[in-house]
């Protein structure tokens, strides 16, 4: 069991397989971002090494990120081999959905559980205005073929940005009387690359909640008013799914965290929103033991922040969104 000094029991690990992504979102990073050479990246036997060494110490649930984890080579036999560690209970992936067309049931059938879904609007002029580079068609079949895969149930991520899709909220929380879905509305955060857009154009989940009850009704608390991972969960009156608001800035979760992050040059980020980090790559590739390994991580997670600083102007600077994974 891996604690922090607060006691919290961290077992929920978050790798980020790549900074490299096929879309270039207003809100995540600048449209000519340089991505690391590969080689600098952690290579598929040093994933699969840290994996186990977590899982050992107890990490049992683990979510692929990036960037854009789907364009990483030979993804669907890195799940796979990631499925059949011991101890890894659940194996999840965030996509922006554009190869899930494809990649949904080989992945299903390599051993992944289940797929959040980054889906701003439903709006293919929007879609396009927001990614830059994306076509909405793309992401809506990759939709599909997760369901049709099974890998359920399906959580859809929308980050919400002033003056690009606050409107488009009500349509997106309407998916839930059609679909078994949760749709997950999240208050954009800053980061370094866009940080100006993140701290002005921001859309509180308050705002959001009172949009979509205004167009659809009141929204019931779901889940014993327990959160849902990150989310605070509702459903409306006859809907099938679920509506989430990730409120990390106007409502922090920080007390009931669980997770840390592993970022694709391998360093362990104890925090989204702080930019500490511990670097387990380096020591990794210079030869060092694996208990000195799993020391170097008992230590880090010790020293977990209890939370972000964002109401005392704190704003992470040293990465991108992309090059942390969410």
């Amino acid at each position: 069991m891996a604690l922090d000094r607060f006691g919290r029991d961290i077992h929920y690990l978050r790798i980020s397989l790549t900074d490299h992504c096929n879309l270039r979102c207003v809100y995540c990073m600048p449209e000519d971002m340089t991505f690391r050479p590969n080689a600098e990246l952690m290579q598929d036997d040093e994933v699969l090494l840290l994996v186990r060494l977590f899982a050992n110490l107890g990490f049992d649930k683990f979510r692929l990120t990036g960037g854009e984890p789907t364009v990483r080579l030979h993804i669907v036999d890195l799940v796979r081999q990631m499925a059949q560690v011991p101890g890894v209970r659940s194996l999840s992936m965030t996509t922006n959905g554009v190869l899930l067309s494809r990649l949904a049931h080989p992945l299903a059938q390599a051993g992944l559980q289940r797929v959040n879904i980054s889906l701003d609007t439903l709006d293919p002029e929007k879609f396009r205005r927001l990614t830059r580079w994306g076509a909405l068609g793309d992401v809506w079949q990759g939709v599909q073929a997760a369901q049709e895969a099974g890998l359920t149930p399906i959580k859809i991520n929308a980050v919400v940005v002033r003056g690009y899709n606050e409107s488009d909220v009500v349509d997106l929380a309407r998916l839930t009387l059609e679909y078994n879905w949760q749709v997950r509305f999240i208050e954009m955060m800053p980061f370094a690359g866009a940080t100006e857009l993140q701290l002005r154009q921001v859309v509180t989940a308050e705002e959001i909640q009172t949009r979509i009850e205004t167009e659809l009704g009141p929204l019931q608390q779901a889940n014993n008013g327990e959160l849902d991972g990150e989310a605070r969960v509702f459903h409306l009156e006859g809907a099938q799914g679920e509506v989430g608001f990730i409120s990390s800035v106007t409502v922090p979760f920080c007390a009931a965290c669980t997770r840390a992050r592993l970022t694709a040059d391998g360093r362990l980020r104890l925090c989204l929103l702080r930019e500490g980090e511990v670097d387990l790559l380096t020591p990794l590739r210079q030869g060092a033991s694996l208990e000195e390994l799993r020391q170097t991580i008992l230590d880090g997670v010790w020293y977990k922040p209890w939370g972000h600083g964002l109401a005392e102007g704190v704003i992470p600077l040293n990465r991108v969104m992309s090059e942390i994974g969410g």
